[in-house]
């Protein structure tokens, strides 16, 4: 791996998924930091890379915490080997993300994913006892003909936080909060008053609220792993 001092980010050559090279980077984190992050990106085919604008927000609130902070992109995203997989694949290169993470970093993972990643994040890390804590952002329900249901939750009783837009157009309130009432304690879930998908305002709304969702991340990351 080769690191670029003034940024102290690390670009990294050596995370291979089961479908060949992941592209990564890796937002080196204090000598001391308790804990690793991983984000996990929105839908490849909806543009979605580990450079989003979500994805960044969220990775800036570990960083800010003093966290090594890994992000990735998916099969056939950007630099990445292979084809999309329609979320199978993308679930085992989140396992190697964990997986490098560990070997690398040698920390506690939290793991925080966005939209379509936060499907994939939320399965990868679900059960495993490296990863102590899990954030969904922009839980999607129902996208462009794709469909998203959390079972897997039911039984995953790792500290989860979900942050969502109250106008969120893939996963709406009356949707998306009866379908988390069902998942395990320990949780909780916050709306973003007049926030869309991608934590922007709307006409009723303006402005953007990615600000309100660092907030609120710096908040549960306070409370739950005493960070901060």
């Amino acid at each position: 791996m080769t690191q670029t001092s003034a940024s102290h980010i690390r670009y990294i050559d050596d995370l291979q998924g089961p479908a060949g090279k992941l592209e990564c980077v890796l937002n080196t984190g204090r000598a001391d930091a308790p804990y690793a992050a991983l984000v996990c990106h929105p839908h490849p085919l909806g543009g979605g890379t580990m450079h989003n604008k979500v994805v960044y927000h969220a990775m800036k609130v570990f960083s800010s915490l003093g966290l090594p902070v890994l992000r990735f992109n998916f099969r056939g995203v950007g630099l990445s080997e292979g084809d999309f997989d329609h979320g199978n694949g993308e679930f085992d290169d989140a396992r190697a993300a964990i997986d490098w993470l560990e070997a690398n970093q040698h920390l506690p993972i939290l793991l925080a994913g966005f939209s379509f990643g936060s499907f994939v994040g939320l399965r990868a890390g679900c059960g495993d006892a490296r990863v102590k804590g899990l954030i969904g952002l922009g839980v999607p329900f129902r996208a462009e003909g794709r469909s998203y249901t959390y079972e897997f939750l039911e039984n995953c009783t790792q500290p989860k936080l979900f942050i969502s837009g109250t106008e969120d157009q893939f996963g709406p309130r009356d949707a998306v909060e009866p379908m988390l009432t069902k998942v395990a304690d320990p949780k909780r879930l916050v709306w973003i008053e007049g926030a869309e998908h991608f934590f922007q305002g709307t006409p009723s709304s303006p402005g953007p609220k990615l600000d309100q969702m660092q907030a609120q991340l710096r908040l549960w990351l306070h409370d739950t792993f005493s960070l901060g």
